[in-house]
């Protein structure tokens, strides 16, 4: 299975402007600029904002696997996903992730959970794709 989406970009780096879309059309033609992602605008969205929904939905799943795994089924799991974009000696580069995730779960352990959120981390594959190259921190409550 590919996923598919698209984006187009005119201009300039700093004055320029682009769009992003996805095939299924959840995003169609969502504004991006150098503003958005450099400056703090509100005015569009950053490829950093989209790899933070991902990671937060892939590791809100792999969490849910976990614990089906362990005969537990989770009444709700929140994850937020912090992407942090930072100059390196190299360029610009994802340097930092940060998982928060809250889990209402009957009937789990704190032990339990803790090791279903260490799996999931590890075997999410958007964590895997970042895994060699970005640090990624996981601050999961059981609640």
């Amino acid at each position: 299975m590919a996923s598919k989406a698209s984006a187009v970009w005119t201009g300039s780096l700093k004055e320029g402007k682009g769009t992003i879309s996805t095939a299924t059309g959840v995003l169609n033609n969502a504004n991006y600029s150098f503003a958005t992602r450099f400056e703090g605008a509100n005015s569009g969205t950053t490829p950093e904002e989209m790899i933070a929904a991902a990671h937060a939905g892939c590791f809100s799943m792999a969490l849910g696997a976990q614990l089906g795994a362990a005969n537990l089924t989770p009444e709700s799991i929140a994850t937020e996903a912090a992407v942090t974009l930072a100059k390196t000696d190299a360029g610009f580069a994802i340097t930092r992730i940060v998982l928060t995730t809250k889990a209402k779960v009957p009937g789990a352990t704190k032990e339990t959970f803790d090791t279903c959120a260490a799996n999931a981390k590890a075997g999410c594959p958007i964590s895997k794709l970042f895994a060699n190259n970005t640090e990624i921190v996981l601050n999961a409550t059981l609640d």
